[in-house]
């Protein structure tokens, strides 16, 4: 009886025994690397700018002569303009420093007007001469000065608005007197303006008509 149990528990134990007595891990795999970056020598800057600066020919160069730029006013021939011939350099040299220079190549003086009056006034009469009249007329009879052809058509714009506006509102006196205080206020305030700026030409706009005016005067 012993013995059986015995040989039972033999042959239980068998495929254990049979087992290695040690487990063998699989090998390792060759280890994958990256290759490395070539690196770009190393080269040294100060031996390197003076042959490879891309400005040092422009500083060895030495500025010309100032007799190169020297006035031509002793010149009486000047130099040769093909559209219109021989003129005087008077843009540099000791006119152009004591204001002898040409700075202004239009067409007679800026100030001076068509019909003879000062310009201030001029530009007063557009709102005086019962506007939007007084700009038409300034219109028709103004053609050298831009200040003055400003308040014509400032004048000739806002004013014939307001006569549209007169005649809307003419069934009602209260608001024909407000209109008409309106019109006086406007008068006074662009007859000032245009009288005391006549000296720097500086123009007193209305909004809306005051840019549409400049924009007219520009394109003509």
């Amino acid at each position: 009886m012993s013995s059986s149990i015995a040989m039972m528990t033999d042959q239980q134990d068998a495929p254990e025994n049979e087992r290695p007595s040690r487990v063998i891990s699989p090998p390792l795999r060759s280890p994958t690397t990256s290759p490395k970056l070539q690196q770009p020598p190393q080269r040294n800057i100060s031996s390197i700018a003076h042959t490879e600066d891309p400005w040092a020919a422009a500083r060895a160069q030495r500025l010309p002569s100032p007799s190169r730029y020297q006035d031509d006013e002793d010149n009486a021939e000047g130099y040769t303009d093909l559209e219109s011939g021989p003129r005087r350099n008077d843009y540099i040299g000791r006119d152009a420093l004591q204001g002898g220079g040409v700075t202004y190549t239009g067409n007679g003086n800026i100030f001076e007007t068509s019909t003879g009056l000062p310009l201030r006034v001029e530009a007063c009469l557009a709102y005086l001469l019962l506007p939007p009249v007084g700009g038409v007329a300034l219109l028709l009879l103004e053609h050298k000065s831009d200040y003055v052809r400003f308040h014509a058509w400032q004048s000739a714009m806002l004013f014939s608005v307001m006569f549209m506006v007169h005649i809307i509102f003419s069934w009602t006196s209260i608001i024909s007197y407000l209109l008409l205080a309106c019109d006086l206020l406007l008068i006074a305030y662009l007859t000032w303006g245009a009288w005391i700026y006549a000296d720097t030409l500086d123009r007193v706009e209305i909004p809306f008509f005051g840019r549409l005016a400049t924009s007219f005067v520009d394109d003509e």
